[in-house]
């Protein structure tokens, strides 16, 4: 009898990131730049320009592997039910003058894409997940999730464990 392999505890799949940048009426910020879309199983590439014009510019940011953990199946699970499943995609803060905002981060996590908002310096958006990638998750759900019963707290009751005592009227106290 063959034993069947079983699945891996962690899969990765690269995407490429496009990310755009917007020109501002804002007498405080000139421009605005946000990930736009995710190619899933895209190939290493350095940045390039898809589109320009005198409002925006959109551009290919390069490749980062979305990494899937069975201990986080949970958090995919959620992402997936809300109804418009998200790849969340951080960029950070570059010294390029040209490019000022790189990928830092692609994930499938809710979770993991809020703790990348604690430092307050990145930029942090859900963008829409395309298709092969929600059945690419969904498979890895559907491999390793395991509901994990929520167990209610009963509350105990307090119980003195030592005597109370009782006052005593003394006789002829005339009280």
């Amino acid at each position: 009898m063959e034993e069947q392999a079983a699945p891996p505890y962690r899969d990765a799949m690269p995407v490429g990131i496009v990310v755009e940048r917007r020109r501002l009426n804002n007498p405080w910020q000139a421009e605005a730049w946000l990930p736009v879309a995710v190619v899933p199983g895209a190939s290493t590439a350095e940045w390039r320009v898809l589109h320009q014009d005198d409002q925006r510019l959109q551009a290919y940011a390069g490749t980062l592997p979305v990494e899937l953990f069975r201990k986080e199946t949970a958090s995919y699970k959620y992402n997936l039910e809300t109804g418009a499943p998200k790849v969340y995609v951080v960029l950070r803060r570059s010294d390029d003058a040209t490019w000022p905002w790189r990928p830092q981060l692609a994930t499938v996590a809710p979770d993991e894409a809020q703790a990348s908002l604690e430092g307050g310096d990145d930029i942090v958006e859900g963008v829409a997940m395309p298709e092969a990638m929600v059945e690419w998750v969904a498979a890895f759900i559907a491999a390793h999730h395991v509901d994990e019963p929520t167990y209610k707290r009963q509350r105990q009751r307090h119980e003195e464990k030592r005597p109370i005592p009782t006052l005593t009227r003394q006789a002829g106290s005339g009280r």
